[in-house]
Formats: C-alpha cells, structure tokens, sequence
C-alpha cells in the first residue's frame, strides 16, 4: 500500500463529515494517526487553526461533543460560538447555512435528524461535521477507533461486539470497523436491526478491506472471544417515551461481569455515554478495569482535534 502522504497527495479530501462515508481510507488513516499525535504533543498543534471559527448548533443536550469541541479548537488556536435550539424554528436550513458561512469557517451540527446534516451541507460553503443525528454518530467512532488503537496497537483483526440497541452509534461503529479491517458483531433483539443501506455499505467496504460483519442475536454467544464490548443506552433521546418498553425487550442484553467473562481475558468495555447505570450495563462492569468509558471520552478531544485540523487546513 501507498503512504498515506501519497494517497493524500492524489485523492481529494472530504469537504464534510455528514457520515462516516465521507472519508476515504486513506484520510480515516490520517485522523486517526494526527491525533495520536496531537495527544502526544498538544503544543506542537496550538497555533494550527489560528484564527478559523466554528459554529457548533446544538438541538440535543450535550455535554462530551459541546465541550469537547470548544476546547478542541481553541487549543488549536481558534475560537467557536454556540447556539443551543432547534435549527430550522425561525428560518429555513439553507439561509441558516448560508448565514454561517459568511461569519464561520466550520459548521459543527448535534441534531435530531439526518436530514438537518444533510441540508446543511449543501447548502454551506464551509465543512459541516456531524455531530451526533439519529443515523450516526462518526465522531464518537473515530475517538472509540483511537481508544482501540492505543489498547492493542492495532485495529485490523481485532473482533468489536456492539450489544443493545442498533442505533447511530452502532451504525459508525460497523462502518469504521468495516474500514479498519476489524471483526464487527451486532447483537440485538428480534425486530431491532441496523439500517439496511448503512449495513450493505458496511458489509460491502469489509469485502473490500478483508474485514467481517455479522449479526447474531444471542449476546453470549456474539461476545465470545471479543476484544472489546460495546454497548449504549437502550433509549435514545427522543425516544423516552417508549424507555419502559425497551427496557423489557433489551434486558437480556445487558453487559454484565457474567457477559464479558465471556470475551478475552484482555478485552475493554466501551460505552460512549451517559450512561443508565443498572440498565444497559451494570455498574460494576462500568467502574471495572476493563471500562475504557473516560479513555473514549478524552479521546473525543483528540480526535475532533485531529479532524478539525484534516477538514480546515
């Protein structure tokens, strides 16, 4: 294979992050590498968006992606404004997109709908990032990709279990481990299954990168001989209303001490929080030595670090 700096050199790179199939391989390799590197020597970075400016609009609560994104480039050196509320109440996407990008160098976009991302992107100049929608949430999955990283050294070959809901975590989650050459497993219940075209670009890049994906319902046996179990709250918001339901349909599915007995004995526990505790993962699995949660969590910064510095330099 080419260098990364090589392929770089030749393909065009993303102009925005409304899924984790804007990337091409060679730039998931690049963020992923960068921020390794921008955690290892923040300084050397801090100057690196001098002067560049982020709109972060945000319609769901936020506390890892807000912060994490503020802190993010004004340790590179820029600086951000928030806007908290729905994004389109007062006036269409497109003339808030073509507002933005007038004042803002980056859009940074957590919202309900896929759509919202979507819009924005075309109607904006300037990169718009996703920040979390109900389709997905690549992100979170490139700081989840580097917590892996730095744990085994490596993400080819490694056998990622994502136990629970099939939701916008699980659907980056799939896609990224497609990507970097890992064994993927969705364990869910009867009824609950990943979107069909996200699983089909899923199972076609694994084709392409020598990985694997697979659905199997039962969590025991899909945990069997993981490297690293995955789960996320059985009830996304906006979907409180149906919480008491889920509960029932997903219990078999908590992540126990029991359950990740029965992955590696060197295998990490991931979430990407909040989390309910005693729900979808007991807390002792959670405060275990096993739980990377605030590992993922930090990586967050370094990874948007490392994407901010891709997208606008």
């Amino acid at each position: 294979m080419a260098p990364i700096a090589t392929l770089a050199a030749s393909a065009p790179k993303a102009t925005d992050l409304r899924s984790d199939l804007d990337l091409a391989h060679w730039e998931f390799e690049r963020i992923l590498e960068l921020s390794l590197q921008i955690k290892a020597n923040p300084q050397r970075f801090a100057r690196a968006l001098e002067g560049r400016y982020l709109s972060l609009l945000f319609e769901k609560p936020s506390l890892r992606t807000r912060l994490t994104f503020e802190l993010a480039i004004k340790q590179l050196g820029g600086d951000a404004v928030a806007q908290m509320g729905p994004i389109a109440e007062r006036e269409p996407i497109k003339d808030v997109a073509r507002n933005l990008e007038r004042w803002t160098h980056c859009i940074v976009a957590r919202v309900f709908s896929q759509h919202t991302v979507d819009q924005l992107a075309e109607w904006a100049s300037i990169p718009v990032i996703n920040a979390l929608s109900d389709r997905f949430h690549p992100c979170q999955a490139l700081a989840d990709m580097q917590t892996l990283r730095e744990r085994f050294g490596r993400l080819k070959g490694l056998k990622l279990v994502f136990v629970g809901d099939a939701n916008n975590v699980a659907h980056s989650l799939m896609l990224c481990a497609a990507r970097a050459g890992m064994e993927f497993v969705l364990s869910s219940p009867p009824g609950v299954d990943p979107d069909a075209a996200t699983l089909a670009a899923a199972q076609a890049m694994a084709v392409e990168r020598g990985a694997s994906i697979e659905l199997i319902r039962d969590p025991r046996q899909a945990v069997n001989g993981a490297h690293a179990v995955y789960t996320d709250v059985w009830a996304s918001m906006g979907q409180e209303h149906e919480a008491q339901q889920r509960r029932q349909v997903f219990q078999p599915y908590q992540v126990t001490a029991d359950l990740m007995r029965l992955a590696r004995p060197e295998a990490v526990f991931l979430h990407c929080l909040p989390a309910h505790r005693g729900e979808e993962a007991t807390d002792a699995v959670l405060e275990s030595p096993a739980s990377v949660v605030f590992d993922q969590a930090e990586n967050r910064l370094h990874a948007q670090k490392a994407l901010l510095v891709h997208l606008l330099s």
